[in-house]
């Protein structure tokens, strides 16, 4: 019999039926935040996201996922300190980039191999054998300079030398300069920070949760992070912010909307941009995104809202009592768009964001210390069978 570290035998539950793709399933507990579909609320730890965004900054959120708290003047000077250092990339990775570009199909591809690659040149233990200090320390130094991946690869696609981080600029405005050489207009970058704050975290989805598993095996942390990237640049996850944009020049003008959706649901096709696994009402995160979209101006946001009201009629209409709303994704898409960014940057951009939530979950699921183990329910031929003449 299988007993635990106490000698204590371990007794394995009956298997339960679960919903296919776990929906509603709660598999864990955890105290950075959660997602309220019903209602079209999220929030991290005891803040609603969608306020943080309005009103903090990207790093005072970020400390606040990793340590429990905003902090207070002195503190965000400190945190910023801290941070400094990692945000500048390694010469190793400096050299390994223009490979890294040049073999990759996309920026987000690139970036797994890039963080992957920056993973192994910090040699790091496995979490179980770190301690707390250590796994934050080891947080910091996989997820501060993935912005300045991204934007090396991205400039090396172009064939244009990176830009050096600095850190003499706030976070997103950094990015923005690494991706053009050049400090972008305030609005941009305060646009580029609170898109980046509202997709930190969002409860256990499919790369949190990939994250969570890998950590519970108590690997090192940056094969978690390399394997919730890879969930994350999944078309039905973080690869949908592009063909969102796509949906909308597909569509064209408003009244172009209804046919192209008819057409489109009669086909079997999917409208990227609208309905979600969660939310059941509007999604908290589109409502701010789409502020955000009006205030940039200019063409693309207002025919994103005239095709949103088009697209969810023609859905209510096919689909009745689906809830089948603009998501994320079709706001992400429109304000990245309008500050300048490539939309292959889009995917990128969310996991420059994501990797912070998904470092809080994987130090959380650290603490815990239990290995993730579900059961599946087999529906194969019956065995055992005989194996025939050979």
């Amino acid at each position: 019999m299988e007993r635990d570290d106490r000698g204590m035998p371990i007794t394995t539950p009956p298997a339960a039926d679960a919903p296919p793709g776990l929906k509603g399933l709660v598999v864990a507990e955890t105290a950075l935040g959660d997602v309220r579909g019903e209602e079209g609320f999220y929030h991290y730890r005891q803040y609603a996201a969608p306020d943080l965004a309005r009103l903090c900054t990207l790093e005072d959120v970020w400390h606040l996922l990793l340590d429990g708290s905003l902090p207070d003047q002195a503190r965000r000077a400190e945190f910023a300190d801290q941070l400094a250092p990692f945000r500048h990339l390694s010469p190793a990775v400096l050299r390994a980039l223009p490979l890294i570009a040049a073999d990759s199909d996309t920026v987000a591809t690139g970036l797994r191999t890039a963080l992957s690659h920056h993973a192994s040149t910090l040699g790091l233990p496995p979490t179980m054998d770190c301690s707390a200090d250590q796994r934050r320390h080891q947080a910091l130094a996989l997820s501060a300079p993935v912005p300045a991946i991204v934007a090396a690869l991205h400039r090396l696609r172009h064939g244009l030398d990176p830009v050096p981080a600095r850190t003499d600029l706030p976070l997103a405005t950094d990015y923005l300069w690494m991706l053009t050489g050049s400090e972008p207009e305030p609005e941009r970058a305060r646009a580029i920070e609170q898109y980046l704050i509202l997709g930190l975290d969002h409860g256990f989805n499919a790369s949190t949760f990939t994250a969570r598993v890998v950590t519970s095996t108590g690997t090192d942390l940056g094969s978690a992070l390399v394997a919730a990237l890879g969930a994350l640049i999944g078309p039905l996850h973080g690869g949908a912010p592009s063909r969102s944009l796509d949906t909308l020049d597909a569509i064209g003008s408003p009244g172009h909307a209804r046919d192209w959706v008819r057409a489109t649901v009669e086909q079997g096709g999917r409208i990227m941009g609208f309905g979600h696994a969660v939310y059941r009402t509007e999604d908290p995160r589109c409502v701010l995104l789409r502020e955000i979209a009006l205030g940039l101006g200019g063409e693309l946001p207002e025919r994103a809202v005239a095709v949103e009201r088009e697209v969810e009629a023609a859905l209510e209409e096919l689909k009745p009592g689906r809830g089948l709303q603009a998501n994320v994704e079709w706001y992400a898409a429109v304000v990245m768009a309008a500050c300048g960014m490539h939309r292959s940057l889009f995917t990128p951009t969310f996991a420059a964001s994501r990797v912070i939530g998904w470092c809080a979950h994987a130090l959380e699921q650290a603490e815990e210390g239990r290995l993730i183990r579900p059961s599946s329910r087999y529906v194969g031929a019956a065995a055992p069978a005989p194996i025939p003449p050979r």
